[in-house]
This record gives C-alpha cells, sequence and structure tokens, in this order.
C-alpha cells in the first residue's frame, strides 16, 4: 500500500510517516512512482509505536523494541520501569490534585495560614513538583 493509504488507515499524516522511516521505524519496500509503498504490517508496526509513544516512551526508546529484522524486541524489564514511573507520576499527580482540591476548599482565613497549605508550598520548595530530567533507557 502506498503512503497515502497507510496515512489515511492509521491517521497519522504523511509527514509522519517520512519522519518515522528516517528515523528507522518503519521501512518502505519500494515506489509507486514518487510515492513510497509499504508491507500491510507497516499498520501494526505503527500501532506499536502509537502504544509506545502513548505509555512515554520516547522515539529512541521505540526503536530498541524492534529487531533488526522489524520484528518486535520488547524488553520485559524496560516495560516494568516504565510502569513503575508511570506509578510515581500518577503518585504525585493524584497528590497534587488532593492539595489543590483542600486549597480551592480550606476554611483558613489566607492560604498562607492554612497547614496543608504550608506543606505543599515545603514540597514545592524542595523540588518535590518541579520538572525533573527525563531519563531515557539508552542513559
Amino acid at each position: 500500500m502506498d503512503i497515502t493509504e497507510v496515512a489515511r488507515l492509521s491517521g497519522l499524516p504523511a509527514s509522519t510517516l517520512r519522519f518515522y522511516e528516517e528515523k528507522g521505524l518503519i521501512a518502505s519496500i519500494g515506489r509507486r512512482g514518487l510515492r513510497r509503498v509499504f508491507n500491510s504490517n507497516v499498520l501494526e508496526r505503527l500501532a506499536l509505536i502509537a502504544v509506545g509513544r502513548a505509555a512515554g516512551f520516547s522515539l529512541d526508546d521505540i526503536t530498541l523494541m524492534f529487531a533488526p529484522d522489524g520484528r518486535p524486541r520488547i524488553d520485559r524489564r524496560m516495560l516494568a520501569a516504565k510502569a513503575a514511573e508511570l506509578d510515581r507520576t500518577i503518585r504525585k499527580l493524584t497528590n497534587m490534585r488532593d492539595s489543590l482540591r483542600h486549597a480551592a476548599a480550606c476554611r483558613a482565613p489566607s492560604h498562607m495560614e492554612c497547614p496543608t497549605f504550608r506543606r505543599i508550598l515545603r514540597a514545592a520548595a524542595s523540588g518535590s513538583f518541579g520538572p525533573r530530567r527525563k531519563k531515557s533507557f539508552t542513559d
């Protein structure tokens, strides 16, 4: 199938497909005129890439999930590490959500007089709420 059909079926723009090909995530099998032609299994491969992206893996991490022959080669330790990272993020976001809800409904005369809000400020000052360097599995 040509790149137009792959784009239509996958919902990805042709520019993304060309970028994925440049990164080695997918490979065309030839050309029909000026258009790239792909094997039908490219849709399954694009689905695996989409799942990896949705889980928060970088394209470089996803590249490692494929053997040189193109078959999936998924490292279970890498999946477990990503699941643990997601658990930490979920806990952090849940705490932040609960803290914000408390601050919004707090009956203290000012937020600065609220012990819970003060605890949020201390956590923010210590870096608990700040952005962290994203760790890649290739580090």
